[in-house]
C-alpha cells in the first residue's frame, strides 16, 4: 500500500493582503483545484480588497470582490509549507521561502494592475509546476 500524498499548503503574504497576495491565492484555487491548499494573509490587512485588483481579475473571470484580508496568523504561518511574499517589507514572518518582488498595484492605473497580475499568473503556474515535481 502506497502512503497518501500530503497536499503541499502554501501562504502569499503582504503587507495589507488586499492586491498581490489576493490575485495569487485566487490563481492558485483556480489552476491548482484541489491538488494545494493555498491562503494568503497581511501584516496589517486592509478592510477590502483594492478596486483595480477586483477588475483586473473579473476580466479573466476571477471574482474576488467578496475576498476579505486577513491578518496574518502565526499558526498557518507553521502550517505553511511554503510562505511567499510578494514584493513588500513584512515583519513577523518567521521564514520567507520566496519573494516574488512585484510592484504594488495599489494606485495604479488599470493597464498596470493588469501587467502586475499577469505576472502573478505566470509566477503562479511555475509554482504549480514545481509543486507538482515534489
Amino acid at each position: 500500500m502506497t502512503e497518501a500524498r500530503r497536499k503541499p499548503f502554501v501562504l502569499f503574504v503582504c503587507r495589507h493582503n488586499t492586491g498581490r497576495s489576493q490575485m495569487a491565492e485566487a490563481f492558485v484555487r483556480k489552476l491548482g483545484g484541489e491538488a494545494i491548499d493555498v491562503a494568503s494573509a497581511g501584516t496589517i490587512a486592509a478592510d477590502r480588497p483594492d478596486p483595480g485588483v477586483v477588475a483586473a481579475m473579473a476580466e479573466l473571470g476571477i471574482d474576488i470582490s467578496r475576498a476579505r484580508p486577513k491578518l496574518l496568523d502565526p499558526e498557518v504561518m507553521t502550517r505553511a509549507d511554503r510562505i511567499i511574499t510578494m514584493g513588500c517589507d513584512v515583519e513577523g514572518v518567521p521564514r520567507i521561502d520566496d519573494d516574488w518582488g512585484l510592484p504594488d498595484p495599489r494606485g495604479q492605473v488599470l493597464e498596470r494592475v493588469r501587467a502586475i497580475r499577469d505576472d502573478v499568473y505566470r509566477k503562479v503556474r511555475e509554482l504549480i509546476a514545481q509543486l507538482s515535481e515534489e
